[in-house]
């Protein structure tokens, strides 16, 4: 009988933490970043279990991610909203972008076609840091655009072609993640500096949004 996917996608302290940031962004930032968070938590959720069983089949299901995880991907978004103020809306939609986009590249891009290291443009395994797929493209894409689709929902002037730009920006994120992740694959930095700078990319060129 296969086994039943775990619900559970953090542990207690990515919760906990999970659950600071989140505070943090409904205190200091509008309502509309709050939708926006959860429709990316959710779209997380989504993208995660779909394919399970051949995930983990692959050996390339994760669950109950620690703190490690949710500060890599979180912080930069908590602190763009606590400065929104300041700096505006677009680099809190930009570094989610980023981050969406990369989910939607390393969950689905799994599944479909075989995956390319960027060092050398040769095959390899999949689950290997630095080694994209045309589907996980493509899915990339889709989650930036997912993201821009919800901020044209619920963020002022937010036209068509800001909704591509959102898209292009968690695309682009989502690459440098993969580039960075050469780096990673030869033992220099980790997951969680990876995904600090693929978000911190998107807050940045997030800020041309205004």
């Amino acid at each position: 009988m296969a086994q039943k996917a775990n619900l559970a996608l953090l542990d207690f302290a990515g919760l906990a933490l999970a659950a600071a940031m989140g505070l943090a962004v409904a205190v200091f930032g509008q309502v509309a970043f709050l939708l926006l968070l959860l429709i990316f938590l959710a779209a997380s959720v989504i993208v995660t279990k779909y394919g399970y069983e051949k995930k983990r089949d692959m050996g390339l299901y994760e669950h109950e991610r620690s703190w490690e995880n949710v500060l890599a991907n979180g912080l930069v978004p908590a602190i763009c909203a606590v400065l929104s103020p300041q700096i505006g809306w677009g680099p809190y939609v930009g570094s989610l972008a980023a981050i969406t986009a990369d989910k939607f590249a390393s969950e689905l891009g799994v599944l479909g076609g075989e995956p390319v290291f960027l060092l050398t443009m040769k095959k390899v395994k999949r689950g290997t840091n630095g080694a994209v797929t045309p589907f996980g493209l493509l899915m990339s894409l889709d989650g930036g655009l997912l993201v821009g689709v919800a901020a044209m929902a619920l963020f002022p002037n937010v036209s068509l072609w800001k909704v591509v730009a959102i898209g292009m920006i968690g695309f682009t994120g989502s690459f440098i993640d993969s580039i960075v992740g050469v780096l990673e694959e030869r033992g220099i930095g980790t997951k969680a500096t990876t995904n600090a700078i693929c978000s911190l990319f998107g807050a940045v060129a997030g800020m041309a949004l205004l």
